[in-house]
């Protein structure tokens, strides 16, 4: 998975690869990227508009989130995307770009659908334990060694397998990866990780798949696709150590806490602005949908400010 994605000719190595193959959120409507100002604007303020106010965006892509907040951000945030790929070669200058993220920040630390394309083992239940998923560059598969050490112990607290031939995604690289750049990248601020969230009693065959073109596919890992599997919120929320506060929620929740609405408008005679107003509450409702992207996850970490405050969560 890590040389398909990541290696020399790897999937996430060609600029602008996502928007290509999938989308996202962020590629929805510019109601996204309002959200995602207006939540950096909650944490700046909760802060006290300090000077050096970032946002960054890791695992950024083409860039749609930072280009889409240079033109309604304030003058004074730096935007910083952070990804394997080149920059996007139609970013806003005022938009940084790095292959690191950078340390220390005070502001808002974004990454959304990062985690589950951070490489895992997959493993299938056998007769004598969970043994580990091989697969040739052609995906071919076999049963390989038994998962030992701290894999296996990762999968007894957090994805036991309960009947032969069930699979899972050991978590253990993605808690570690959120855990390190959150500890790494944020001094003051918020953290907040957007993805597909695993649940062990639903997902018995596993999560993980492969996406080209828009389709969904067999996760051949010869560097033609993406190559993605749903993440273990909960135990990525238990590697953030050392915070003022940890939220995990569904997006539709967090974005009305936000002050998104997807409710149908009412006529008032102005025929323009109802479809203005109609296409508006269509992109929001498609945000909310607690069946498509509203059923997405959040995790959110604070330090030095309250998150239930930001978000007036009850």
């Amino acid at each position: 998975m890590r040389d398909a994605l990541y290696g020399a000719d790897g999937f996430y190595r060609s600029s602008g690869a996502p928007a290509r193959h999938f989308r996202t959120a962020a590629h929805t409507s510019p109601l996204w990227a309002a959200a995602m100002a207006e939540l950096a604007r909650r944490v700046d303020a909760a802060l006290g508009e300090p000077a050096g106010f970032c946002v960054v965006d890791v695992g950024a892509g083409g860039g749609e989130l930072l280009g889409a907040l240079s033109g309604i951000a304030p003058d004074r945030w730096a935007l910083i995307g952070v990804d394997v790929a080149d920059r996007p070669t139609n970013l806003p200058e005022r938009v940084q770009w790095s292959t690191e993220p950078p340390r220390g920040v005070t502001g808002l630390l974004v990454a959304v659908e990062w985690l589950d394309v951070v490489p895992v083992d997959v493993v299938e239940l056998a007769g004598e334990g969970p043994r580990l998923v091989e697969v040739a560059d052609d995906g071919d598969e076999r049963l390989g060694a038994l998962a030992s050490g701290e894999d296996a112990g990762w999968l007894q607290q957090w994805w036991a397998l309960a009947d032969v031939g069930d699979r899972a995604e050991i978590g253990r690289s993605r808690d570690e990866a959120w855990g390190g750049l959150v500890e790494r990248t944020l001094s003051r601020g918020v953290a907040l990780a957007v993805d597909y969230a695993a649940d062990p009693v639903r997902d018995v065959a596993g999560t993980m798949t492969g996406y080209r073109d828009g389709r969904q596919m067999v996760p051949v890992p010869d560097g033609s696709c993406d190559i993605t599997a749903h993440v273990l919120m909960e135990s990525c929320a238990a590697g953030v150590t050392e915070v003022d506060g940890t939220q995990l929620l569904t997006q539709r929740d967090a974005l009305r806490a936000l002050g998104l609405a997807g409710e149908r408008p009412s006529y008032d005679g102005d025929p323009q602005g109802y479809v203005a107003a109609l296409s508006q509450a269509s992109a929001a409702a498609e945000l909310l949908d607690p069946h498509g992207l509203g059923s997405f996850a959040w995790l959110l970490h604070a330090r030095a400010l309250d998150l239930h405050r930001l978000l007036a969560l009850s």
